[in-house]
Order: structure tokens, then sequence, then C-alpha cells
């Protein structure tokens, strides 16, 4: 039974290092609902449903307005993020993927470039206000 597993995993390295995480996730789970404990009802206290801010009570509404510009910072980040992880892991195999693997780098960076000219064009990395176009003058 334990030389089929080994073999299973030994064809398909992803399925094993998905059984891996998923068994690590069941662990830390499993310790924490057992070493943690749980106030429930009166002996939670009111004190408990405060947020608390480094000892300082909290003053005001937390609810901030924030301009869309941050959250479409936030994305483009998390984009050019992720591009940067397959590049890198693309540069540890670059001998062995060849041309093949070199077109194919190409190409991402053409799609990510193209994505980053439409952003660009559709003011997506504009931060002021929006310009007006001048008025002719007759």
């Amino acid at each position: 039974m334990i030389v089929s597993i080994s073999r299973f995993l030994a064809l398909h390295p992803l399925t094993g290092y998905a059984l891996a995480i998923a068994a690590l996730l069941a662990a830390m789970l499993a310790l924490s609902s057992v070493t943690g404990g749980r106030r429930v009802g009166p002996a939670r206290g009111a004190s408990m449903n405060l947020p608390f801010e480094s000892g300082i009570l909290p003053v005001g509404s937390a609810h901030l307005r924030l301009p869309v510009q941050y959250y479409l910072v936030a994305v483009f980040f998390v984009i050019f993020d992720a591009e940067a992880v397959f590049l890198f892991s693309w540069a540890t195999i670059v001998r062995q993927a060849g041309w093949r693997g070199y077109g194919a780098v190409l190409v991402f960076l053409a799609f990510l470039g193209i994505a980053l000219a439409y952003l660009w064009r559709a003011g997506g990395l504009e931060w002021g206000p929006a310009r007006r176009p001048a008025r002719e003058r007759t």
C-alpha cells in the first residue's frame, strides 16, 4: 500500500503537494480549535465587542470613503506582482525551456504590455481630477 502511494506521488507531484497542503491546513485548524479558548455568553463581557486600537477607545465612524484609485492601484499591484512571480519562476528554468519558453515569455510580456497600454489609455493610471477639454473660443 505504501509503495503504491509513493509511486503515485512520484508520478503526480502536484497532487502530492496539494495533499500535503490540505493535511497541513487540517492540522492547523484542528490544533487551533483544541488549544484556543473561547468565552461565550455573559462571560464574554461588553468590552469584547469593542474594537481595540492600541488601548485607545474608538471615536467616530470607522467608515472612510476612499477614492477608487486606491483600489485600482491594489488591483494593478496584484496583476503585476503575479507577472513577477511567473517571470521569476521562468528565470529558474530558462535554459531547460529553450527558445519555446523564451517565445512564450515574450508573448506573455506582450499581453501585459497591451493591458498596461489599455489601462493607461483608459485613464486608469490618472490620480488627479479629470481634465476638461478647453472650450474653443470664437
